[in-house]
């Protein structure tokens, strides 16, 4: 069966959780095969590794960035590393997913002629994140879960090895669907927010007035205000400073000093921007450098 026990569920939401918070894959990649009617709600997020989400059951919308997707069954969904989304379910149906976490650097250093990571990159440059596979590629998808699946377990030789190649024939079903042409767009944001999405995604190190924003799209402070939240889920100043500490980041993880990484970011107080970092990532600039 291509679902885990509910018992066996409840356990590996907590598992999510704690990688979750940890913001670290210290594997090679991690599978999750999930089913539950609270599913897990987290505010907007990021994480260091590329994410894949399969939606087996359920209604759940998928905020990545400037745009919202309404996942249907067997739908796939791609979240590159460092970029900011939100899942937003519909408690009133059983949730079932699956959820992979990738670690770029390992998948891109077995197999570099393979080049198994760049649906994620195309996914991001084109704001197409989400995939929806033909008939006969969805039994190709399907069958490759379902291998994997049944060695989940398996403690025979060399199962974890061929487990792995499974996870690469996966990877390569997600690329040839990225191959194929868009359908119809399945954003859903109000066309004027994701006007202001794409130009905070673009001017974020810049200073950002709400004035200014309602004035881009015609709309007065307030309104805009309570539009950007009702469709975001969040406030202006609270996606801009996200977008701000996660460029931040990833400066530091270079060998960026945090000073000048929170600078380049649009930070203008370095205080302001240490108290901020350690509440969105639960650790120090210089702890993360290290």
């Amino acid at each position: 069966m291509l679902y885990n026990a509910l018992a066996k569920g409840s356990e590996r939401v907590k598992q999510e959780r704690s990688v979750n918070k940890a913001g670290y894959l210290k594997e090679s990649y991690h599978y999750f095969h999930l089913k539950d009617t609270a599913g897990q709600e987290l505010d907007f997020h990021f994480h260091d590794f590329d994410k894949l989400v399969i939606l087996i059951s359920g209604r759940v919308d998928y905020r990545v960035e400037s745009s919202v997707y309404e996942l249907k069954p067997w739908d796939v969904l791609l979240v590159k590393h460092h970029t900011i989304h939100k899942a937003e379910i519909d408690k009133s149906q059983p949730y079932e997913r699956i959820i992979i976490y990738l670690d770029r650097r390992y998948f891109e250093s077995i197999m570099p002629e393979a080049k198994l990571m760049d649906c994620f990159d195309i996914a991001d440059r084109h704001g197409r994140h989400l995939l929806n596979a033909a008939p006969e590629q969805l039994k190709e998808l399907k069958s490759a879960i379902e291998r994997y699946e049944a060695l989940r377990g398996d403690e025979r030789f060399g199962a974890l090895a061929m487990g792995e190649t499974m996870i690469i024939q996966l990877l390569i079903h997600i690329s040839r669907l990225s191959e194929v042409e868009p359908g119809e767009a399945e954003s859903s944001y109000d066309p004027k927010i994701q006007q202001v999405l794409s130009y905070i995604n673009e001017n974020f190190r810049s200073e950002l007035c709400v004035d200014e924003l309602a004035d881009r799209v015609f709309l007065s402070k307030y309104h805009f205000m309570r539009l950007f939240k009702a469709q975001t889920g969040t406030t202006v100043y609270a996606y801009v400073r996200q977008k701000r500490l996660m460029n931040a980041a990833r400066l530091i993880r270079e060998g960026v000093p945090a000073q000048k990484a929170a600078a380049d970011s649009g930070f203008g107080d370095y205080s302001a921007f240490h108290r901020a970092f350690k509440e969105s990532f639960g650790t120090s600039p210089g702890r993360l450098k290290k």
